[in-house]
């Protein structure tokens, strides 16, 4: 019969008990000691003296400065009075933070530490956090901005050779498990998670990873707990991680042979049971293998569907792919993707506010899809993108007007510096401002040159003014990287579309081009798929290319939700070699077309299938007389070169000397783009929702302007390179007004990543700069604002919900509303900042509450005969939501009812010059183009002879 366990007091080490009673004697001394002191030897703290009326208006004696200095003494005694009874309560009561006494610094420090040790000596229940000291001291601890419980240490009468665990478990909608929360479901106080955190810093875990950060913790990991927790598993002491796992799965069955996901807890797609293949393992039909795996439907542990005639590829052993990681780990790395898929994006959303309906906002994404916009707009290099889109665009005109051909880049390196394509054979006589080095093998564009560089002007198509998108073509279906964005080709062609990063190196971002191996490109490894499908999405969706079709074999369908124009996806290399054999084209004769502006397609086979010895064959022969890139996985021996994808992430091409920190797209990721891209082609809509209602429209203490240039009113600015990081933590606290605890504050604000003594430092910086009237900390932790904070957006808020209900002041509420907007939302943000607002409903419901305040006071602007008050409202909201084309369609018939013809076309010249150059591309909704043949039909014909002009 098992020995049920006993709880038995805690034991103290004898240091502990030392500290503790000089604690309580110090502190004894201080509160009680003092003031028995002063009474004894130098009487109250106001003598005689002061009571005096004489004192004011006669000489100033010895007597009444010594009465002085002991009116300071005994002041100064309250204060660390005060000081002790606020981290007493603190401590006792847990209620967070403590308070912060005025002027206490130092003081309340030495409080702090004194109640700790004390409260530590008698309950062993509570710990109050340290405060941060005004005055830099060595011997002072590292900042933190949570009380937290000291350990209860607890030992029990079980068996020394066992522990106990908990098994972190997957995600629930949009619910991440925590340290916090886990401390609290097992040990009764979520303030007690550095325990946790102390236990496992550094351990590895099943999936090989470590615990770094305390606030960024995995589902599948096996966590060792205080020998008090509850709720969790007990076993063996030496157990290994791994088989906790298995024999605790939980909701989180992590089977590494089995390629499970550490994350989702879903199968890996095998085609037997537990079996796992290599190279040179065969299954299916025939002698078909693989070096991947298919990537899984989002949403879904199955296999895409096979359709009729497709081979049966699915039964296929594969290789296991790595555990996915964070979701900033692999969509940040990839700058140049993160670029162009935040293009495509932005492309796709604006589609959305064509059609969006009064009354409701755009769809936003959520969980996984929220975090990888987070993650591509950290990692987003669009400079980067821009300097090698132009700056090849720029290289292939300069050899066309010299009528030379382009030479084969077989690699570029794009830093930070310089942008460098090695080139065959070497030439040291580039057109300026490239320049050449390492004998002609190296062209170089140094990054400011490639700054100073002008987008190459647009041309019409098809006899179109440039204002208009390829209505049938590659801009609607593909999105704005198609056609030179929006239905336009730019000047001189792009030359090489097929260069694609395979990884980073210790400067920089390292490239290849697919179609300069004039062979087959072999890919091998566990991570094959993952490889596959980065060079997919950015292929899909680069800049430094026009027209290109992408076949994907054996994976990839759900891709075409990012880029349906160009990429396909089939089941096998059978359904594409006739095809291909077909329309195999010459390379110098494509190279030369594309520097003159050819309209030749590049096309690029990516196939995570192996290839038959016969398709191998065909595939060699068709590579080395076709300008087509091919990237074959699997044991392929006619490759020109070998991409090794490594177990340590590392990608190696030997035969160019390349080995870098390779760029994956592992199934979480990838899951969560096709998510992304899946919810912007969602039109739907959804509803705003209600503001809370604001007690009064009073001058507040503090005002958080956001409705244009960031601006923050009240308060005193702080020291250079520190203004920026506090005024977006003031900005997320003031628009979160429910409170957030400072972990998932500081996950918010570093999103890569920060040290608890760097964001609890910058937490006490804020709340020493808006004082302890305007940060507030509640009873779970939280930090919040106080009522004397508040933004433009809650006032804009309430003006139009009173509005609402009063319509005979409606017009007056409204058009204050729109007074309170300056600008783009947070415009004048700090770089790389702000990247929460993707995963936040702000964006989204100041955009749409605006667009529809402007289109109803317009409204009611036109029913009174007032267009030019109308023409007012819609121009203050364009400042803010100026890619609304509702608003833009209210412009045009506001102006069109101030029967001012030059006016009206006047704003239909601004709008088409506008649709011709956004950086989204698109042109113009069609319900616009149809209202504007309505108002003014001679439009085109100004519109053509203005751009001809």
């Amino acid at each position: 019969m098992p020995v049920r366990p006993v709880r038995v007091p805690a034991r103290r080490s004898f240091g502990d008990v030392l500290a503790g009673i000089g604690a309580l004697v110090v502190l004894v001394a201080l509160v009680g000691g003092v003031p028995y002191a002063l009474l004894t030897f130098v009487g109250p703290p106001v003598g005689p003296e002061l009571l005096d009326p004489g004192v004011w208006t006669g000489r100033v004696g010895p007597s009444t400065i010594v009465a002085v200095l002991v009116l300071l003494v005994w002041l100064a005694w309250f204060q660390l009075f005060v000081c002790v009874l606020v981290e007493v309560y603190a401590g006792v009561r847990r209620v967070g933070m403590p308070a912060r006494v005025p002027l206490s610094g130092g003081m309340q420090f030495l409080a702090n530490k004194l109640v700790s040790a004390v409260l530590l000596l008698f309950t062993a229940g509570a710990m109050v956090a340290p405060l941060v000291k005004l005055a830099p001291t060595p011997a002072a601890p590292p900042v933190t901005a949570v009380a937290y419980s000291a350990p209860i240490v607890e030992h029990t009468l079980e068996t020394p050779k066992t522990k106990k665990v908990y098994v972190v478990q997957p995600p629930h909608g949009r619910h991440h498990e925590s340290l916090w929360e886990i401390a609290e479901k097992c040990l009764g106080d979520g303030r007690r998670y550095p325990e946790i955190y102390r236990l496992n810093q550094a351990k590895e875990q099943p999936d090989g990873s470590r615990l770094r950060m305390a606030d960024l913790i995995r589902p599948g990991w096996v966590l060792d707990m205080p020998e008090d927790a509850k709720n969790v598993h007990i076993v063996p002491a030496d157990q290994p991680r791994s088989q906790t796992l298995r024999e605790h799965p939980g909701r989180a069955q992590v089977d590494r042979d089995a390629g499970r996901d550490a994350r989702t807890g879903e199968k890996g797609e095998q085609g037997g049971k537990g079996e796992q293949g290599g190279k040179g393992e065969q299954g299916g039909k025939g002698d078909r293998k693989t070096d991947g795996k298919e990537l899984e439907t989002p949403g879904r542990g199955e296999t895409e569907p096979r359709r009729p005639g497709e081979q049966q590829i699915d039964q296929q052993p594969v290789v296991r792919e790595s555990q996915d990681g964070d979701l900033h780990q692999y969509l940040a790395a990839a700058s140049l993707a993160a670029a162009g898929l935040l293009l495509v994006l932005a492309r796709r959303r604006r589609e959305q506010l064509w059609r969006r309906m009064f009354g409701r906002r755009i769809v936003r994404p959520r969980d996984d899809a929220a975090q990888a916009e987070v993650a591509l707009r950290l990692g987003g290099d669009a400079p980067g993108a821009r300097v090698l889109d132009v700056g090849l665009r720029m290289l292939g005109a300069e050899l066309a007007a010299q009528h030379r051909t382009p030479p084969i880049v077989y690699g570029a390196h794009l830093s930070a510096r310089n942008l460098d394509l090695w080139i065959h054979p070497p030439d040291e006589d580039p057109p300026a401002p490239w320049t050449a080095t390492d004998g002609g093998q190296i062209w170089r564009l140094p990054a400011h040159e490639g700054r100073l560089l002008p987008d190459p002007a647009p041309q019409p198509r098809h006899g179109r003014p440039p204002y208009q998108a390829d209505a049938g073509g590659h801009a609607r279906a593909g999105g704005a990287y198609q056609a030179g964005f929006g239905g336009q080709v730019r000047q001189g062609g792009a030359p090489y579309p097929g260069l694609v990063s395979i990884g980073t190196d210790a400067g920089g971002r390292v490239l290849i081009d697919l179609e300069a191996a004039q062979g087959l490109i072999n890919v091998r490894g566990p991570q094959t798929t993952a490889a596959l499908a980065a060079i997919a999405v950015e292929l899909a969706t680069n800049r430094w290319s026009d027209r290109m079709r992408i076949t994907l074999v054996g994976f990839g369908a759900e891709l075409t939700a990012i880029a349906p124009g160009r990429i396909r996806a089939v089941g096998g290399l059978a359904e594409v070699l006739p095809e291909l054999e077909a329309g195999a084209a010459p390379r110098e004769e494509v190279l030369t077309g594309r520097i003159t502006g050819g309209s030749r397609t590049a096309h690029y086979l990516l196939s995570a299938v192996a290839p038959t010895h016969e398709e191998a064959r065909r595939l060699a022969l068709l590579a080395r007389r076709d300008t087509a890139g091919y990237v074959v996985a699997g044991e392929v021996p006619h490759a020109t070169w070998t991409l090794e994808i490594g177990e340590d992430g590392k990608a190696r091409i030997a035969e160019l000397g390349f080995e870098v920190d390779a760029q994956l797209l592992p199934r979480r990721h990838y899951r969560a783009l096709i998510e992304l891209f899946r919810t912007a082609d969602r039109h739907e809509g959804e509803a705003i929702p209600e503001p809370e209602p604001l007690e009064g429209l009073h001058l507040p203490a503090v005002e958080v302007r956001i409705l244009g240039p960031v601006e923050i009113d009240g308060l005193p600015p702080l020291e250079e390179g520190r203004m920026e990081l506090a005024t977006e933590l003031l900005v997320y606290l003031a628009t979160h007004v429910g409170g957030v605890h400072p972990v998932v504050l500081g996950g918010v604000l570093w999103p890569r990543g920060v040290q608890d003594m760097v964001r609890d430092a910058t937490i006490a910086r804020v709340a020493e700069w808006l004082g302890p009237r305007h940060l507030l900390t509640d009873e779970a932790g939280r930090l919040r604002l106080g009522p004397g904070v508040r933004t433009d957006w809650a006032v804009f808020r309430e003006l139009v919900r009173r509005a609402q209900a009063d319509s005979s002041a409606r017009a007056v509420l409204l058009e204050k509303a729109l007074g309170l907007v300056r600008g783009p939302l947070l415009a004048g943000r700090r770089p790389g900042g702000y990247s929460w607002l993707a995963a936040d409903d702000l964006e989204y419901d100041v955009s749409a509450a605006v667009a529809d305040t402007a289109h109803q006071l317009c409204e009611i602007r036109l029913a009174n005969g007032q267009p030019d008050a109308a023409v007012a409202a819609i121009r203050a909201a364009l400042l803010l939501a100026t890619d609304d084309e509702a608003l833009w369609r209210d412009l045009l018939r506001a102006t069109h009812a101030t029967q001012d013809t030059v006016r009206l076309r006047a704003v239909v010249e601004g709008l088409a010059r506008r649709a011709a150059s956004h950086p989204y591309g698109g042109g113009m909704a069609p319900e616009t183009e149809a209202l504007i043949e309505e108002l003014l039909p001679t439009w085109r014909i100004h519109v053509v002879r203005e751009s001809s002009a």
